[in-house]
């Protein structure tokens, strides 16, 4: 099975949206799942304690600076993102159209015991109740955007210090083409990248500041794994110990990432 190939528009927003149409799953794969391929399990997302000292990190407490202030985390899953900066963080608004994550985000704020508001729906539309901050976050939500320069852009306009967006340098999805062709037939199309992201930004007039890094290959529950890479080729329970051996020809998985980054 191959998708349909055409040229793509000229446009750095039409093309974004072309890019990621086309690595839809196509309707009777995805009617024919057992489980819903988009949907992610909040445990995967919960904040570790100790956060991690990445890039992102250190360009969002540098716009916070010494005193801190508040922070608005877009798209936030279980608060990873926006709980990374306490104790500079003062007060943080989580949105996510998940209900389910939002309930994450809100008991991670206060095991922690940190002031915090939470935003359902979806980013642009949920703007004008999540209001603005100081800082605005928001990682791994780019590739799930379709009309990405106005996702930018309020984000941009609900920042009063700045703004620190994480994303995957290619598609996160992209690992799994190989384990679509065997088990689908399905050779996916090229998919997008983060150049593909800074092309929307410079033409909606954000020319941020770019630092790319890797993050080294982490040991994950293998069980975690497993149904996450069932659930994303929508591939049934029977299927597993075929899939399990699949995942494992394919080795360690390194993360190459990006952090992106401007002053508001």
């Amino acid at each position: 099975m191959f998708q349909h190939s055409k040229p793509l528009t000229s446009s750095a927003a039409a093309r974004w949206r072309e890019l990621l149409q086309r690595r839809a799953i196509p309707p009777e794969i995805r009617a024919a799942a057992p489980n819903d391929p988009s949907r992610h399990d909040p445990a995967r997302f919960v904040p570790a304690a100790t956060p991690e000292d990445t890039p992102s990190r250190r360009a969002a407490l540098e716009l916070l600076g010494p005193d801190g202030g508040t922070v608005l985390d877009v798209g936030c899953g279980a608060g990873a993102a926006g709980l990374a900066l306490v104790p500079q963080v003062s007060h943080l608004t989580g949105v996510d159209s998940a209900e389910d994550m939002l309930r994450a985000f809100e008991q991670a704020c206060q095991q922690r015991g940190l002031a915090h508001r939470s935003v359902h729906g979806p980013w642009p539309q949920a703007a004008a109740q999540a209001g603005v901050a100081d800082v605005v976050v928001s990682h791994h939500v780019g590739y799930n955007t379709l009309d990405l320069g106005p996702f930018v852009t309020a984000l941009d306009a609900a920042a009063r210090r700045g703004v620190v967006v994480e994303l995957h340098a290619v598609h996160p999805g992209a690992w799994l083409d190989p384990l679509w062709v065997q088990f689908h037939g399905l050779r996916r199309p090229p998919p997008a990248t983060a150049d593909d992201v800074l092309a929307v930004f410079a033409e909606v007039g954000i020319h941020p500041e770019v630092q790319r890094w890797t993050r080294p290959a982490q040991p994950r529950s293998p069980e975690a794994e497993l149904d996450f890479s069932l659930r994303r080729l929508c591939l049934p329970v029977e299927r597993r110990d075929e899939v399990a051996d699949a995942v494992a020809r394919l080795g360690p998985r390194h993360r190459d990432l990006v952090t992106i980054s401007w002053s508001g």
